[in-house]
């Protein structure tokens, strides 16, 4: 079977520090697949690798039998990549509307602003874009909050609206990095609730960075260990679990974080 994405070989490092080292592996379409290690071991260099945020020293990234590895930002969100970030980075002042409908922007032809508009094309163009964001609005049930300023709401919910902007661009593969973080205990499960929804009900790939290990083990189907920029394991959750390497160097005797 054919990846829909290849990690091959990439590695990244910051003036002496090896970020990443010779990584690689495959995700195939519609998968989970969560990335775990300690705080350090490459995991956010990784992905914003995989987005073109950064580019790799060595090593190639193949999305849809595409190289993407040298791409601009926008051209890799374009053939249907989005992520969201560790740190919230939504427009505070912005509503949650407008800030889902900034997450269009790669689909508008007339451009944001121009789509924004009440006549002509830009007007047609607005109305359709709208009414997607609507329609993530409701999927992600943040109907009551929709006319809010982002930077008004409590954390749980602007990470939710970060999580509808991303998807806004209606991606092929959605990076989510440590989309519970900072997150109380209800709060990660809707989290995890609406991301096993979107691979479900969209047969989106997703590729999720978490520190929570339960969240980890009961919504990935495979899992990547990283330990000081390199793989140290793959499999599924179970495997990984039981595997000596990732016992001693992350999760511990009690397989907790």
């Amino acid at each position: 079977m054919t990846a829909q994405l290849e990690i091959r070989g990439v590695s990244k490092s910051f003036g002496g520090v090896q970020a990443v080292s010779r990584v690689s592996f495959d995700v195939q379409q519609g998968e989970i697949l969560s990335i775990i290690g300690p705080n350090g071991a490459g995991k956010t260099t990784l992905l914003n690798c995989i987005s073109s945020v950064f580019h790799p020293e060595t090593g190639a990234i193949v999305l849809d039998g595409r190289e993407t590895t040298r791409l601009a930002p926008p051209r890799v969100a374009a053939l249907g990549v989005a992520r969201t970030f560790q740190n919230i980075a939504l427009f505070r002042g912005m509503t949650v509307v407008d800030n889902l409908m900034l997450g269009r922007h790669i689909h508008m032809k007339n451009g944001v602003f121009r789509s924004m508009l009440y006549w002509g094309p830009g007007r047609r163009e607005e109305v359709a874009h709208r009414q997607v964001v609507e329609d993530i609005i409701d999927f992600l049930e943040i109907e009551a909050i929709r006319k809010r300023p982002v930077g008004s709401l409590p954390y749980g919910l602007q990470k939710r609206v970060e999580l509808g902007r991303a998807l806004a661009l209606h991606p092929k593969v959605l990076l989510l990095d440590e989309p519970m973080g900072g997150t109380n205990h209800e709060e990660k499960e809707d989290m995890a609730r609406f991301i096993l929804d979107v691979n479900d009900e969209w047969g989106t790939t997703i590729i999720l960075i978490e520190h929570d290990m339960g969240v980890v083990m009961d919504i990935s189907q495979r899992v990547i260990v990283l330990d000081l920029g390199a793989k140290i394991a793959e499999g599924t959750p179970a495997e990984v679990k039981a595997t000596p390497q990732v016992i001693k160097a992350y999760l511990g005797t009690k397989a907790t974080v």
